[in-house]
C-alpha cells in the first residue's frame, strides 16, 4: 500500500476550503527537493498560503505539492515533497492536521521467516459471537 499522508492532506485541504477558511501548509524548507522562497523561511520552516485565490496550478499529488504564487510581487514556482509537509491547518482557527517530522507512514515490508529458523505458530481462528 502507498502512503496515507497525501490523501489526508487533500482531505484536510478540501475541508478547510469548504468551510471558507484559508489553508496553510507548514513545510520543512530544509528537506530534500523543496523549492520555496528562502527569504520567508524561519527556523528551517515556511508557512505557505494555499488559498485558491493566492495560488495558480495547485497540484496536491501523491509525491509532491506544486503551485505557482507571487511573493512580494515576484512570481515563483513552489515545490514541496509530501515527506517535507509538517502540517496543514486553517489560518482562522488552527484546526487541521500535524505530521511527525520525517514521518513515512508507508507500512514496512512484511518480515519473512528465516529459512531453517524458528517459525511462528499459526494464528488461532477469531472467536466471534453476536451481541444483542
Amino acid at each position: 500500500m502507498g502512503s496515507l499522508k497525501p490523501y489526508l492532506i487533500r482531505a484536510v485541504y478540501d475541508w478547510i476550503v469548504d468551510n471558507n477558511c484559508t489553508p496553510y501548509l507548514l513545510v520543512n524548507a530544509e528537506a530534500k527537493d523543496v523549492e520555496v522562497p528562502t527569504a520567508y523561511v524561519e527556523d528551517g520552516r515556511i508557512v505557505l498560503n494555499l488559498r485558491p485565490q493566492a495560488v495558480q496550478g495547485l497540484q496536491l499529488g501523491d509525491k509532491v505539492i506544486e503551485f505557482s504564487a507571487r511573493f512580494s510581487g515576484t512570481p515563483m514556482h513552489v515545490r514541496a515533497p509530501i515527506a517535507a509537509v509538517l502540517a496543514i491547518y486553517a489560518r482562522e482557527n488552527g484546526r487541521g492536521m500535524v505530521f511527525e517530522e520525517g514521518e513515512d507512514d508507508a507500512p514496512p515490508p512484511p518480515e519473512e521467516p528465516e529459512k531453517g529458523g524458528e517459525q511462528r505458530p499459526p494464528r488461532a481462528r477469531p472467536n466471534l459471537r453476536v451481541v444483542k
